[in-house]
């Protein structure tokens, strides 16, 4: 999706992404964000991961069939792919002409996801950072397990194979190791109301962006 009218002019492209379990809210933030900063005249291109593509496709509809997974590291390549697809034909292209890319999910979910199933989460960092742009700002949004899957049941009335409760206790695990001590990762208490989440998010990315005013 993206936002043009009323361009508002910064320096470069900006890469911001929105992190978190399942049931964390985050694609409502980065849908909220997404339309906040379009509001102010920003030039937004709004994306996610998995995407609609060919790979994004394969692997959204095995999880939404909760199909038995694939071995971890054939599934990680789907995500490699999928993202490999995304950078080349969106994100860079969108930083290249200097608009702001916002992300719901990107690497740090498959560190955290596929991590979960075994693959070390610093080497899936490593390969990912070989050709995906590093953001300038993650905003992970951080739940406990217990409400991220009271707020799915409560939304989808059931569970796929990616939200049970033992897997995602390991996913959330390897979010708070390996995300909380990057420095451009902003922690947001996601058990607060969605708009005092919200109101810290665009707070942290509105100053960001006053950096670079052109």
């Amino acid at each position: 999706m993206s936002y043009t009218s009323n361009i508002k002019r910064i320096s470069r492209g900006v890469l911001f992404v929105i992190e978190g379990i399942d049931g964390s809210g985050k694609t409502t933030q980065a849908k909220r964000l997404a339309a906040s900063l379009a509001s102010d005249g920003y030039d937004v291109l709004s994306l996610r991961e998995p995407t609609d593509g060919k790979w994004g496709k394969e692997i959204r509809d095995a999880a939404h069939a909760n199909k038995s997974r694939r071995d971890p590291e054939q599934e990680y390549r789907l995500f490699l792919m999928d993202r490999r697809q995304n950078v080349e034909e969106n994100i860079a292209p969108g930083l290249s002409a200097g608009r702001i890319v916002i992300l719901d999910r990107y690497y740090f979910s498959t560190m955290a996801y596929q991590g979960a199933r075994g693959i070390d989460p610093k080497r899936i960092r490593i390969e990912n950072e070989a050709f995906a742009p590093v953001p300038d700002r993650v905003f992970y949004i951080s739940i406990t397990v217990a409400e991220g899957l009271q707020r799915i049941s409560r939304g989808r009335g059931g569970f796929t194979s990616f939200e049970q409760e033992e897997y995602l206790n390991r996913v959330r695990e390897i979010f708070d190791e390996h995300l909380t001590c990057l420095p451009f990762v902003v922690s947001v208490d996601g058990m607060c109301r969605p708009d005092e989440i919200f109101d810290e998010i665009k707070r942290t990315a509105a100053e960001f962006l006053d950096t670079l005013a052109s």
